[in-house]
């Protein structure tokens, strides 16, 4: 990200993790299932993908193990992208 010169605020959700509240906020109007971490062992553990927990559910697993999130997250205005797409940031970044 700053070889694209972009200025980056990072949060170690490990140490910080994003709150039920945050993630709330976070996620908005947007699909939750999106910010589940597929690769996740407790995402595979329950099978998520054949059966998704609820929103609240999904936050509040989230909330309580931050490596179900899928990261990194990148912010800018209104948009957000998930997971690690170099040419989607840079179309971001424009």
């Amino acid at each position: 990200m700053l070889e694209l010169g972009a200025e980056i605020e990072s949060r170690d959700l490990d140490k910080a993790p994003l709150s039920a509240e945050e993630l709330e906020h976070l996620i908005g109007e947007r699909d939750y299932k999106l910010f589940l971490n597929t690769r996740n062992e407790l995402y595979r553990e329950r099978k998520m993908m054949q059966k998704p927990p609820s929103r609240s559910e999904a936050v509040a697993l989230m909330s309580k193990n931050p490596n179900l999130i899928k990261r990194p997250i990148l912010l800018r205005g209104g948009k957000i992208l998930l997971g690690f797409d170099e040419d989607a940031y840079r179309k971001l970044l424009k």
